[in-house]
């Protein structure tokens, strides 16, 4: 691991084996604002069962046809919520749209959030996917990538040195500004998702890890080759939907970003992702009952692979 991690990246993968995290909503829904109360309760929940994470969604504004407003409040907002609402899980964005957002708000935002909450704030960032979203905020999307490395270039910058001197096409600083408060740690840990635009040898060089989604296992081999050759030891994190199959000895059906089973074949199924090399798994967890799925998934998952 890089020697300015912290609290949370250190959570997420300072010991060897699988750990595991949640998606928000926690609740029933991704499409109108969530229960807070009923969020914030199954939050500590998580953490008391022995989740390593919680993470939130950066989806700026809400497309109907694309049918996810993730947890519907800020990122920003809303991970400080949470902060002040438990004490020692990481904390994490999937992803934070760096595209859509200026680099210099990002990294006064973060640094914050990672402030208030002892340094448990790890970075996924992305370059957006919702075609609308574009024109709205008058971004070129052909300029996604280039944006994207410029801003990854600032964050960095403006979070380790006191008075930068930079140029970019997000604009000029002349030495004469300093962004306050800085993260716990030299810099925060980022995550590219997905491919953001940008070849591997890139994100090995400039992530702290690589956060993908849930891919076929044969696939998700060749990543994981492919990754190792290029970043070593950096962590390789996904995202997966998981939902209990309500019947004894159902076959397991593929879900959205994921997969329908009991519990049994899930655990064998992360035993080879641990065995493949996979560090961290964000569960969105699907079901009617959630807080008996939590319960289930520590019970069956967390304990037995523990």
């Amino acid at each position: 691991m890089p020697g300015y991690e912290n609290a949370g990246y250190r959570r997420l993968f300072e010991d060897e084996g699988l750990s595991f995290g949640l998606s928000f909503p926690l609740t029933d829904s991704s499409r109108s604002r969530p229960n807070v109360a009923e969020e914030m309760r199954l939050a500590r929940r998580a953490e008391s069962l022995g989740f390593d994470a919680l993470w939130c969604r950066d989806v700026p504004t809400y497309w109907p046809k694309f049918g996810d407003a993730g947890q519907t409040f800020d990122p920003w907002t809303w991970l400080s919520h949470i902060a002040a609402h438990t004490d020692e899980i990481a904390l994490g964005t999937a992803s934070i749209v760096l595209s859509l957002r200026h680099p210099l708000h990002v990294a006064k935002a973060a640094a914050s959030i990672d402030r208030l909450s002892d340094g448990r704030l790890v970075l996924g960032v992305a370059t957006g996917d919702r075609d609308p979203e574009f024109p709205a905020f008058d971004v070129d999307p052909s300029s996604r990538g280039a944006l994207f490395r410029d801003a990854v270039k600032i964050l960095r910058t403006v979070w380790s040195e006191p008075a930068p001197e930079l140029e970019s096409r997000w604009g000029t600083l002349s030495g004469e500004l300093e962004l306050v408060p800085k993260p716990t740690t030299e810099t925060l840990p980022l995550l590219p998702t997905g491919h953001a635009r940008q070849d591997l040898e890139w994100i090995a060089e400039n992530g702290d890890g690589w956060l993908f989604y849930h891919l076929p296992e044969s696939t998700l081999e060749s990543f994981l080759t492919d990754w190792r050759e290029q970043a070593g030891e950096k962590p390789f994190s996904m995202a997966m939907g998981v939902e209990f199959a309500g019947e004894s000895g159902a076959e397991p059906t593929p879900i959205h970003q994921g997969m329908c089973a009991e519990p049994e074949w899930f655990r064998e199924y992360f035993r080879d992702l641990e065995r493949m090399g996979v560090d961290h798994v964000i569960v969105g967890l699907g079901g009617e009952d959630r807080e008996r799925a939590l319960e289930t998934f520590e019970a069956e998952i967390l304990t037995e692979l523990s």
